[in-house]
């Protein structure tokens, strides 16, 4: 069953008071983001009372973190609908087919399934939000871990309300009414990948997102940056890049930072529209595979 209308969602909201941890057990992973919900099976479909404790869990922490998951790509699909409808991806496998709406983020290399220091996309090695070059981007990521290294192949969580609320009042000033252009095209050039066909540059053309983004849920401030960033609107683009590195490397600072290290059997839930986030090199990516499987929930226009 899925909780995901809008219309539910407008009760849950009206709930906000529920206390995730009256249904679950939550052990706090981070103060910047991060909690690992304990003793839940999620093959089984969650009850309405739990589908609300995990929103309200999601909206305090960010990253959810559920361990010793044992999910085939079915139960993941209907697990991830519970939550809302499935999000396409413009990007392309190896043999030109489109990515599956349950895909896999994979450094095996797809001819000889050895793994590789050069997988086929390395996009996720750079801050992003998901699908930020969509008119209406994600809401919420699901990530698997099918297999990962023993050590390493971590993913970084950025809190962008910790990296809005840390701006002065003047720089916050300075950032009211900004917009920035998204783009497949600009994500693909940003990050050295294969660039972009014409067929995928008709099928997401750029859009403009504020720089200064309100939660649709908690009415909270963050900025909403990332590699799909092309330029800021009606500024000369020497002065667009500086301003938009700078505000990227001042948010993703240490402390505004959860590291999640992988174990095998992890299913992890995060919040697109308040984190960046990225995968680390900070293992041996010859020697070992890392094999996660992605399913992303649509969200809603950025405000």
């Amino acid at each position: 069953m899925a909780y995901s209308s809008s219309r539910h969602q407008s009760e849950v909201m009206k709930r906000r008071d529920l206390k995730a941890s009256s249904f679950l057990k939550i052990n706090k992973l981070s103060d910047i983001a991060g909690a690992e919900i304990i003793d839940i099976d999620l093959r089984e479909p969650i009850k309405l009372e739990t589908y609300e404790a995990i929103i309200s869990a999601l909206l305090e922490h960010h990253v959810l973190v559920f361990r010793n998951q044992k999910l085939s790509k079915e139960v993941q699909v209907e697990f991830t609908k519970q939550f809302g409808e499935l999000e396409e991806h413009v990007g392309r496998l190896p043999d030109g087919n489109r990515y599956p709406l349950m895909h896999t983020v994979t450094n095996l290399d797809p001819a000889t399934g050895i793994p590789t220091t050069a997988p086929h996309t390395h996009g996720n090695y750079f801050w992003h939000t998901d699908k930020s070059y969509h008119a209406v981007p994600s809401l919420m990521t699901i990530l698997f871990a099918v297999d990962v290294p023993p050590t390493g192949g971590d993913t970084l969580f950025c809190n962008m309300h910790a990296a809005y609320d840390a701006l002065s009042k003047s720089e916050k000033e300075a950032l009211i009414g900004l917009k920035a252009v998204h783009s497949w095209e600009a994500s693909r050039l940003n990050t050295g990948n294969i660039p972009a066909s014409e067929e995928q540059k008709r099928e997401r053309p750029p859009v403009i997102h504020p720089v200064i983004r309100t939660h649709p849920e908690t009415n909270k401030k963050s900025l909403y940056l990332g590699m799909h960033v092309d330029h800021l609107c009606g500024i000369p683009t020497i002065e667009s890049r500086r301003l938009l590195e700078t505000l990227l490397e001042n948010a993703t600072v240490e402390r505004n930072i959860y590291r999640h290290s992988w174990q095998k059997g992890d299913l992890v839930m995060w919040d697109n529209r308040c984190l960046l986030h990225r995968g680390d090199r900070n293992y041996d990516m010859s020697a070992h595979a890392r094999i996660l499987h992605r399913t992303v929930v649509k969200g809603s226009k950025p405000i």
